[in-house]
């Protein structure tokens, strides 16, 4: 199963990185509703969209980790 992550929005789009670093622009009315930057969507073998709570909540905890040691909070 394939996973990206939202990178940011712009526009109508959601622009979205997969693990080899490339981009892909997703209409943002093809997402799951309440996605957000940030979160980890994966990709069913249906091609459906899912928001991976897991791997988002791990994803950020791994960033507020290295943000306190970065800068000593």
């Amino acid at each position: 199963m394939k996973q990206l992550s939202i990178d940011r929005f712009e526009g109508k789009f959601a622009i979205c990185e997969d693990s080899e670093e490339k981009y892909y622009a997703i209409e943002t009315s093809e997402l799951p509703e309440g996605a957000k930057e940030g979160d980890v969507l994966r990709i069913t073998d249906e091609g459906e969209l899912l928001i991976d709570e897991g791997e988002t909540r791990a994803r950020r905890e791994r960033i507020a980790a290295k943000q306190r040691r970065a800068f000593g909070k």
